[in-house]
């Protein structure tokens, strides 16, 4: 599964989405990509060392829907993709993740 992951076409960053729901102002725009930032690290930070595969589901999950709130598409396809790995695909996943988080927020810094 986590070759797919890497297959996906969605866009890292669709800024026309979060303009939607911001009616295009940058402040909040900002807020809200510093919270999915802020989010995401959390996330990732629970993916590192999950007390449990509901732990690391949840994360991943969480993940999921903050990406998707704000137009990440590419990073929630990628924690889609993960949120059922077993136990023993869990740090090549969490890399996956980690990997396209971080290019998202290259993309988010270059939106201002």
């Amino acid at each position: 599964m986590i070759a797919a992951m890497k297959s996906t076409n969605a866009p890292l960053f669709d800024a026309a989405h979060l303009a939607r729901y911001t009616g295009g102002d940058a402040a909040l725009r900002d807020e809200l990509l510093g919270l999915m930032c802020d989010q995401a690290r959390r996330c990732l930070a629970i993916m590192e060392a999950p007390a449990d595969p509901a732990s690391w589901r949840a994360a991943c999950h969480t993940l999921k829907g903050a990406a998707r709130g704000v137009g990440a598409f590419a990073l929630a396809d990628v924690c889609d993709a993960v949120e059922g790995e077993a136990e023993t695909a869990w740090p090549g996943a969490r890399l996956a993740v980690e990997r396209c988080f971080r290019e998202t927020e290259l993309v988010f810094a270059a939106a201002d």
